[in-house]
């Protein structure tokens, strides 16, 4: 599953299924002197309303990790599931482990 989650005009994150690339190569470039970050969560970790503090995409790697927004949505992603979090303003989102931890890995991009 690859998800974007943005925030809309009204001030409030939403999340939209994309589809992926279906080309054999897709590159993107990245900041110089950016990171990866790899981060597990603890126990059944609750992250009220935030907002990320960059552009990045977010792949799980263990577990599973639920994301909320205010509408009601939520996805619940497991590992393999992309996340391009893009809502860096606004009232933010929701996420949590379930069933215990969930390990993933960010990387910024570009503006």
């Amino acid at each position: 599953m690859f998800v974007r989650i943005y925030t809309g005009e009204d001030g409030q994150s939403h999340l939209e299924e994309m589809i992926a690339t279906t080309e054999p190569i897709h590159r993107i470039p990245t900041k110089p002197g950016e990171d990866l970050v790899f981060r597990t969560s603890t126990v059944n970790s609750f992250s009220d309303y935030h907002n990320p503090s960059r552009r990045q995409y977010l792949f799980v790697l263990d577990g599973k990790m639920e994301v909320s927004v205010k509408d009601g949505t939520t996805m619940l992603f497991h590992p393999g599931d992309v996340l391009l979090a893009e809502d860096m303003t606004g009232q933010g989102h929701i996420t949590k482990a379930i069933d215990g931890t969930y390990t993933s890995v960010s990387m910024g991009i570009p503006d």
